[in-house]
């Protein structure tokens, strides 16, 4: 009946859906990606990595093949990293400065134990291909999804070899779509989306030319250009330049010839007679949605399937990818008999929420730097620094354990997209709540907390949190989980998680807190049962306490 069954099929094969491929894999899962185009974009969108993406990728060993392929930003440049001119060889009308801006060229070390990448999404997309295939991905482009059909044991799809037309039928006990903005799986799941919707229409114009006068020493990560002939976005990276050029459907130059496509390039530049190759153009639209949900049953959505910014801020992709490390260890968790299935309705509960945070954010921005007429006059949210975005929020969901005093809505209590900016953590001065992101302190070792965690869960105990780390490792064991324990006697690792010498820290496999004991458990306590409990929520083991079992290396170490 079925050609072939894979445990997940994820549909999209930009950098969302590679990225998915890249952290199944990472956990032991054989995932089937399908990708109609043939192979990884050529255009230079999706400008750079920000610190957090970049975390996760490290993680998976990606970090030094970005840092190689990432672009060399050399020359005269502010933190920033964006100019604004009249045209690239014309007048500078400013370098952005926003208080809220966190740039390419900032030294984020005090928060992270790495930083932003210039990598362009046409560099990056092939390194996460090729890392997906060495992990036992399989990842077939030029293979559309037509269809698919799911029940209670799973989904059904049909794919199409675009080449030959060749059809086959795949049993996948889940599916995971990462096809874009105009998602073919959220719409048949008749997921609607709400928000501004479209703000700009732009042409991404893909060209070769020589720039160096016009550059005259300067380094940015893009420029904005506006004259009289062209509004738009130029950026390289490091060997071809784009322009994203506005326009409006409907208008006298709607049509993107070649002849036009070099005159809007030499008006970019501001060069009149510049010597211009073009490579390729698309259009795109500049546009704030967000889906109503991230799902339904076994089919998943990410990425640009799930919401769409404006690119201001670069939250877009980074968003995505983040998105997908949450659900790849949910599924792998759950695949495995490790966790119950209500794990995976974490995943709308924990991201659903951040998605509509950071819209809201990109689009503040967007409105900040740019008057948009088409937009009309919408009030936008209060701007929250960059690295807040990024990194400092905070879960709320079954797979975080509340602490006391603290209550989490309950289904029907509110709407799960619901964002607090209560909810949101100062990441210079962290404060170790379940449901934040386990804290970046560099021990005595020289090693980021960070290094510590792997793909399983981590217990972080303080020097004299023995009695906690045991108890986990005797909890776990009994379960069938793997888990790490690291006792750790520096005071600053103390301090950020918000624990003594006595206490302990439960952090999930994407890095995240689910649970924390400021101090030991009070005498005659039962800490293995304690924590016993603890794994049983956080992995929805409650009720059926997990089938199978699922050989386990639970480990000690002192640091």
């Amino acid at each position: 009946m079925y050609d072939e069954h894979v445990p997940v099929l994820i549909s999209g094969g930009s950098l969302v859906g590679l990225s998915t491929a890249v952290f199944l894999a990472w956990h032991g899962v054989t995932p089937l990606l399908v990708e109609r185009h043939e192979d990884t974009s050529i255009y230079a969108r999706a400008w750079g990595v920000n610190p957090r993406t970049m975390e996760l990728y490290r993680s998976v060993g990606l970090e030094p093949a970005i840092r190689a392929a990432q672009r060399r930003l050399e020359g005269r440049q502010r933190t920033s990293g964006i100019l604004r001119a009249e045209s690239l060889a014309g007048e500078e009308h400013e370098w952005f400065e926003m208080p809220y801006l966190h740039g390419v060229f900032e030294d984020s070390s005090p928060v992270s134990p790495t930083g932003w990448a210039p990598c362009p999404q046409d560099k990056l997309e092939p390194l996460l291909r090729a890392r997906a295939v060495e992990l036992g991905a399989d990842v077939r482009f030029g293979v559309r999804l037509v269809s698919f059909e799911q029940d209670g044991d799973g989904v059904t799809a049909v794919l199409e070899e675009r080449r030959t037309g060749a059809r086959r039928t795949v049993r996948a006990g889940y599916l995971v779509g990462c096809d874009g903005n105009a998602s073919q799986v959220r719409q048949a799941l008749g997921i609607p989306t709400g928000g501004i919707g479209t703000m700009v229409h732009n042409m991404a114009i893909l060209f070769r030319a020589d720039l160096t006068e016009a550059l005259r020493g300067r380094a940015f990560m893009h420029c904005q250009v506006m004259n009289e002939d062209v509004m738009g976005v130029l950026g390289t990276d490091g060997e071809r330049w784009q322009l994203d050029a506005m326009y409006f459907p409907g208008g006298e130059q709607e049509e993107f010839t070649e002849e036009r496509c070099v005159a809007l390039v030499r008006a970019a530049v501001g060069v009149p007679d510049l010597e211009v190759e073009i490579l390729g153009r698309l259009p795109w639209e500049l546009a704030a949605r967000v889906a109503a949900s991230l799902g339904s049953g076994r089919v998943f959505l990410a990425g640009d399937s799930a919401r769409v910014h404006p690119p201001t801020g670069g939250f877009g992709a980074n968003t995505g990818v983040q998105d997908a490390h949450n659900l790849a260890w949910k599924l792998a968790y759950v695949l495995a008999g490790r966790a119950g299935p209500g794990l995976l309705r974490t995943y709308e509960a924990e991201r659903l929420p951040v998605g509509r945070f950071t819209v809201d954010q990109a689009v503040a921005r967007s409105l900040d730097r740019f008057k948009n007429p088409a937009v009309g006059d919408v009030a936008a949210v209060p701007i929250t620094d960059d690295l807040t975005v990024m990194m400092g929020y905070r879960y709320r969901s079954a797979a975080v354990l509340p602490e006391p005093g603290e209550q989490w809505p309950r289904d029907g209590d509110q709407d799960v997209g619901d964002y607090d900016i209560g909810d949101y953590d100062d990441v210079n001065a962290p404060s170790g709540r379940p449901g934040t992101r386990a804290p970046h302190v560099v021990l005595d070792s020289g090693v980021s907390t960070l290094d510590l965690l792997g793909k399983d869960l981590t217990l972080l105990a303080g020097g004299d949190g023995t009695p906690w780390a045991d108890a986990a490792a005797r909890a776990a064991g009994r379960r069938g989980l793997p888990l790490d324990t690291h006792l750790i006697t520096d005071e600053p690792w103390a301090k950020a998680y918000g624990v003594s010498s006595r206490g302990a820290v439960l952090v999930r496999p994407d890095g995240f807190i689910a649970w924390r004991a400021e101090r030991d458990a009070p005498p005659g306590s039962d800490r293995e049962g304690i924590l016993a409990d603890v794994l049983d929520s956080v992995l929805g083991r409650v009720l059926g306490r997990v089938l199978g079992r699922v050989a386990t290396g639970a480990t000690s170490t002192r640091r």
